[in-house]
């Protein structure tokens, strides 16, 4: 039962990092950066598995030395999705990377070097038809920048954003897309707003370094949520100082509250009361833990009463509404004949909701791992 997005997205041009469309319409994909140490192989890759696992599809890998480039290449070849390297002033680890299958270059090319080193990373990607990510951030604004605005402004991160725009329409290269973060959700938001309407590519959207766990969650919720409701984004980070895995999650949550994507689960729980007649809150975190390998979009419904429960039972695919030993059931936005016991809801919810979510793929004929909207 999920609703169409009443939200109108912005025209940008068409990339592609790998196999992932990015513009022109393409679903926003959510991304995510690796935090172990490019050298540990086995690390890296373990954490790529991960992040994919819960649905990650650009993954982003730090490349500061030529060590790292080397371990690059042995991790291209053990992972299948788009990897988007990580790199800052050396053009020679562009260039390696590049040769070792990199799907798209973080470099900004105003910050590699005189015009002949720029030249030759751009040469590269055309030739192996790789895009670039401009990536201007609040706290590494060039010194000249600094001075002139004294502190960063929208207008300052623009201004950098599009002195690397510039070289790159020199050099006749247009497959790439832009982001100008800052930690701060009114500064990067402006950027974004004001950056939106002077180029066509696609934009990455980030609140940089938004803190933990939770604060960052809700940083990223309110600054990213502010750009994506007025039709701005292409793809998007959260950046959280946690596992990667939880920028995926928090990713999707985001688009799912917008009704961008309709990607999992999206469970309508009660924040429970006095009234209700079973674990409103052990039995949703507990769902939302064992069914997040579930990717068929579906709306289920847990209250904990018959106040609200009814009524939010019928607008989704599933429902519980709660009574006393026996808590009422919903297919569909009909009532079921049979009751769901109290003391064995989790075991019970899971199976009815894999039931589901096969027979909407069935009936789609698109496989539970591959289904979005």
């Amino acid at each position: 039962m999920f609703a169409e997005s009443p939200i109108t997205r912005r025209k940008s041009t068409r990339i592609n990092v790998g196999n992932v469309p990015i513009g022109d319409g393409a679903p926003i994909a959510v991304q995510s950066m690796t935090n172990t140490q490019t050298t540990d192989i086995d690390a890296t890759v373990g954490q790529i598995d991960r992040i994919v696992g819960v649905g990650g599809e650009i993954v982003r890998v730090s490349v500061p030395t030529m060590d790292a480039a080397e371990a690059f290449g042995e991790i291209r070849k053990r992972v299948s999705v788009p990897l988007v390297a990580d790199i800052h002033f050396d053009y020679r680890i562009a260039l390696k990377v590049a040769d070792y299958g990199a799907d798209c270059l973080r470099i900004n090319p105003g910050n590699i070097g005189n015009m002949e080193r720029i030249r030759a990373v751009v040469d590269c990607a055309k030739d192996k038809n790789i895009p670039i990510r401009i990536g201007v951030n609040g706290g590494s604004l060039e010194r000249d920048l600094q001075e002139k605005y004294g502190e960063p402004t929208p207008d300052a991160l623009v201004e950098s954003a599009m002195r690397h725009v510039d070289i790159l329409d020199k050099l006749n290269f247009d497959q790439f897309k832009v982001s100008v973060k800052a930690s701060d959700v009114f500064l990067a938001v402006g950027a974004y707003r004001e950056l939106a309407k002077r180029i066509d590519q696609p934009l990455h959207l980030g609140i940089t370094e938004a803190g933990g766990q939770r604060a960052g969650a809700v940083k990223s919720a309110v600054g990213l949520g502010m750009l994506l409701a007025e039709g701005i984004g292409d793809t998007l980070r959260v950046s959280l100082a946690a596992d990667p895995v939880e920028e995926i999650k928090v990713g999707f949550d985001i688009l799912k509250s917008l009704r961008i994507r309709s990607r999992g689960i999206n469970f309508i729980a009660c924040p429970s009361c006095s009234r209700q007649e079973f674990d409103v809150i052990g039995t949703v975190n507990a769902l939302e833990q064992r069914l997040e390998d579930v990717r068929t979009p579906m709306d289920v419904s847990i209250i904990g009463c018959v106040v609200n429960g009814p009524g939010e039972a019928e607008v989704s695919d599933l429902g519980l509404t709660g009574a006393r030993n026996m808590s009422g059931f919903y297919v569909d936005g009909k009532r079921q004949k049979e009751r769901l016991a109290n003391d064995d809801l989790v075991d019970q919810l899971e199976a009815r909701i894999r039931a589901k979510a096969a027979r909407i793929d069935q009936a789609n004929a698109i496989p539970v791992t591959h289904k979005e909207s």
